[in-house]
């Protein structure tokens, strides 16, 4: 599912009185840095050591981000700048190869990354279903006027490249200055994301509200994908306690029931919203035990760990299908505070 992306012939299914949406309100933006434009020759290159830490950008962080993402420690979307999701996505793994913990990509982490040997950017040749559509320009933030369309598709052809390549619309115009990326046959250069298969079949899924991640457990209790995560708020915290996943189901109608948020301004309100991409709940919804909370993704992946959510649990779209694709019913989730 992830490759090519989400095929548009999948069944749809229906989420019910929900209160899944991210919250407008924001805890933090994403840090508003201009990476130096990265080198492709550097990106690929497998001795590549320089530090990434804290205000890095360019080369170094996107080759970091990518191979972080290939080891299924999801830096959320790749854009070359350092970030709070890049930080997570470094504890994590670090933690998870026995490494000290730090928030840098040192030369032992390096030494350990290195060893996907895969060029980390891609050349790719646009195809018509990259470029045709259909698109669903202009969504309006409302839930009452979101229900009239009558589909939830990406607002442009960039939004669905940035999707598939796991990567900000920005970084690849920077990758591809000048290349027109609305036509098919057009020759771009692109994060390298699909190259490992998801890590195996998970036995527990533990949330960690203060670390802002969701972590993927194997049968050998080993962590084998960490992603990050928007996790409730103050009006709708994270349900900590012991969960579990109760349904997978992918391209959710989304039933807007507003008497479930607490920032509706008509109580009365309700709406079925379209599936698709740009869905409030994005192409997955994996529903817990506590009745209305889910694991999902999400319209807007940029936001992913900057804004708040009511009470669930938002990841990006690829995540989210990724952590899909490994769980089944029964699959027990942790919610905590730590």
């Amino acid at each position: 599912m992830k490759c090519c992306w989400f095929n548009a012939a999948v069944v749809l299914f229906t989420v019910f009185a929900v209160g899944y949406a991210q919250s407008p309100r924001k805890t933090g933006q994403p840090v508003q840095r201009r990476s130096q434009p990265p080198d492709v020759g550097q990106v690929n290159n497998g001795s590549l050591a320089d530090p990434v830490g804290p205000n890095s950008t360019g080369s170094a962080v996107l080759r970091a981000q990518i191979l972080l993402d290939r080891a299924h420690f999801s830096p959320a979307e790749i854009d070359a700048i350092y970030g709070e999701n890049l930080g997570r996505a470094i504890h994590a793994y670090r933690a998870a190869n026995g490494m000290p913990d730090s928030d840098t990509v040192d030369a032992d982490m390096w030494a350990k990354l290195n060893q996907d040997t895969a060029p980390a950017i891609q050349q790719y040749t646009l195809q018509d279903a990259d470029v045709a559509g259909p698109f669903t320009p202009d969504i309006p933030h409302d839930m009452m006027e979101m229900a009239k369309l009558p589909a939830l598709n990406y607002e442009n052809a960039q939004q669905g490249l940035g999707e598939k390549f796991h990567c900000s619309p920005a970084l690849l115009e920077q990758l591809n200055p000048g290349v027109d990326m609305t036509k098919a046959g057009a020759q771009i250069v692109a994060p390298n994301v699909i190259v490992t298969p998801p890590p195996g079949h998970v036995a527990k899924i533990e949330v960690s509200k203060d670390r802002g991640v969701v972590q993927a457990l194997g049968d050998d209790g080993k962590i084998i994908a960490t992603y990050p995560a928007t996790i409730g708020s103050e009006h709708d915290p994270l349900p900590i306690g012991d969960w579990k996943i109760v349904e997978v189901k992918k391209y959710p109608y989304f039933h807007y029931n507003a008497s479930l948020f607490w920032d509706a301004a008509n109580k009365s309100d309700r709406a079925t919203l379209k599936p698709g991409p740009k869905s409030p709940v994005g192409v997955v919804w994996m529903g817990l035990s506590k009745p209305h909370y889910g694991i999902h993704g999400t319209e807007n992946p940029h936001t992913i760990g900057h804004t708040e959510s009511h009470g669930c649990i938002r990841l990006t779209n690829w995540d989210a299908m990724e952590l899909a694709s490994m769980v089944t019913k029964n699959t027990p989730v942790t919610c905590t505070e730590d």
